[in-house]
């Protein structure tokens, strides 16, 4: 078993003047299960990732003090990494053989390498064959299969980074079970990264917040968008039994933004949409998957390949916030890249307004860039496939630069103050945390101030705060007159955002609505 050890741990990204851990002692004994808490940006994944040795070198940061584990330096194999994005972690295309690859990779002798897989499959509740291809799994059973290839490696100490964001409702207890179970079933230390407490409080033995000190260390942002030399980052400032530390520090919580039991935030309610409002999106007999070509160009019936989903027909409504929602696999996110013009449709079309096409045609497929840019605005499910520069303020000066608009730098300051990363200007996209990943690629896309947005799970990954902000900010495009999408398996994205709600999960494709006086926090329980 593998006690873990920080000695007064620091890290600081290259590039950035404040530190994101600094100070940092703490003990982990052997197969205690601990969850680590904080607000956005406050360091948990850098520390969960310093636990893992995947930090980087020199030159990726300056590392003081020391993390060991077992009472050395982390070896590969000692811990295992479960990640967010479900889809980011399958390698291969048979669950068999993706959840081999790190016992292989270890030099594991071949037949112990099944055993362990089939053991780590049973550990983890996947009942599948091990030749059941990993694209038809939904993102719950991804993230299981992702534990599964840790525990066969043999990992000591297993930490998942926010395991659930990505997944529905239903996918979240099975995941939180299976992690349970297994850390259980092998004596292996269990961390884990998130926000939302409830999932989690009665399953863990002890509860660690990290977040600046009591002294304050949030520091204050000079005009290159850095905070001022010396400043440190985050450390531990509570540690305890979760009762306890929740009892004693949960209205600090709460108002740092960690996701602690009780009453859901006040983030409104959805509109009605008006009768006669016309489609800014129709989605016609509709097919979407990754076929590469439209139906049209495709050989008919091709076996290779097929359609995600098919047979789509809804009015996305001009002006107005629609949800699109349903479980992991119906087809969501597949839907929103076709519709935003970066997908072709295997089947049926999608045909745009001409109040929102303004001159560039119905299809939106049939766009150059620059005309998608000032159109439709796409929020990806993996922030970092929108990052192509190299600070924060370069990645949201890029779409006014390309389009040419002269309000493009007042709008870039406007968006680093609203969504709190004006202290973050000039540091390189990839070292933010995940939550302040994710309101980047929210701002990159608004910088252009287009007619429409379409954001994969906008809110995953945000603490309370910001998960406010952040609806109350899409609220306001809709209520301006900007047609916003939104993919979200989130009830209370849905209460505030759902004008018009697309259940990808019902027979008919379309929900009837949700009544504008259930209180969000009762969406999803009727």
């Amino acid at each position: 078993m593998a006690h873990i050890s920080a000695r007064g741990y620091g890290w600081r990204h290259a590039g950035r003047r404040r530190a994101a851990l600094s100070d940092v002692t703490l003990d982990i004994p052997p197969g205690e299960k601990v969850l680590l808490l904080g607000p956005s940006g406050a360091g948990k994944s850098t520390l969960l990732a310093a636990i893992a040795g995947v930090l980087g070198d020199d030159d990726d940061g300056e590392r003081t003090g020391s993390i060991s584990v077992g009472g050395e330096a982390v070896h590969p194999g000692v811990v295992g990494l479960v990640l967010q994005d479900p889809d980011s972690q399958v390698i291969s295309a048979r669950v068999g053989d993706d959840v081999a690859f790190g016992a292989e990779n270890l030099g594991v002798d071949r037949d112990e390498i099944w055993r362990r897989v089939r053991r780590s499959l049973d550990l983890v509740g996947l009942d599948l064959p091990l030749d059941h291809p990993t694209s038809e799994l939904s993102g719950g059973q991804k993230q299981r299969l992702a534990l599964a290839g840790v525990l066969a490696m043999g990992a000591r100490v297993i930490c998942l980074d926010e395991p659930t964001a990505n997944i529905d409702h239903a996918g979240v207890a099975e995941v939180r079970d299976a992690a349970v179970r297994a850390a259980e079933a092998t004596g292996a230390t269990l961390l884990v990264v998130e926000h939302r407490v409830d999932a989690w409080v009665d399953h863990v033995d002890r509860v660690l917040v990290i977040d600046a000190d009591s002294a304050g260390s949030t520091g204050s942002a000079n005009s290159s968008g850095s905070t001022q030399p010396g400043l440190p980052g985050s450390t531990v400032v509570a540690d305890g039994p979760p009762a306890a530390v929740i009892a004693r520090h949960g209205d600090a919580l709460r108002e740092a933004g960690v996701w602690i039991p009780g009453p859901p935030p006040a983030v409104g309610k959805r509109k009605n949409v008006a009768p006669g409002t016309p489609a800014a999106f129709e989605l016609i007999d509709l097919a979407v998957g990754y076929g590469g070509a439209p139906a049209r160009k495709r050989r008919r019936n091709d076996p290779r390949t097929p359609p995600v989903r098919v047979g789509i027909t809804a009015a996305i409504p001009a002006g107005a916030s629609t949800c699109i929602t349903g479980p992991n696999g119906s087809g969501k996110s597949t839907l929103a890249l076709t519709m935003g013009g970066l997908l072709a449709p295997m089947g049926g079309r999608v045909a745009v307004a001409d109040s929102l096409a303004a001159g560039a045609g119905p299809d939106p497929m049939a766009w150059s860039s620059r005309q998608l840019a000032g159109r439709i605005g796409n929020v990806f499910q993996a922030p970092e496939h929108q990052f192509v520069t190299a600070t924060v303020r370069e990645e949201l000066e890029l779409g006014p630069k390309l389009l040419e608009d002269p309000a493009g730098a007042a709008r870039v300051d406007e968006l680093l103050q609203r969504l709190r990363l004006d202290h973050l200007a000039a540091a390189n996209p990839f070292t933010l945390s995940g939550g302040e990943k994710r309101r980047l690629s929210v701002a990159t896309v608004l910088a252009t101030a287009p007619s429409a947005v379409i954001l994969d799970e906008p809110t995953f990954g945000q603490d309370r705060r910001t998960f406010t902000e952040l609806l109350g900010l899409l609220r306001a495009l809709a209520d301006d007159g900007v047609t916003v999408v939104s993919i979200t398996h989130d009830p209370l994205v849905i209460g505030a955002l759902g004008d018009e709600v697309i259940d990808l999960g019902s027979d008919s494709g379309i929900d009837p609505g949700i009544d504008p006086r259930i209180d969000p926090g009762e969406v999803g329980k009727q």
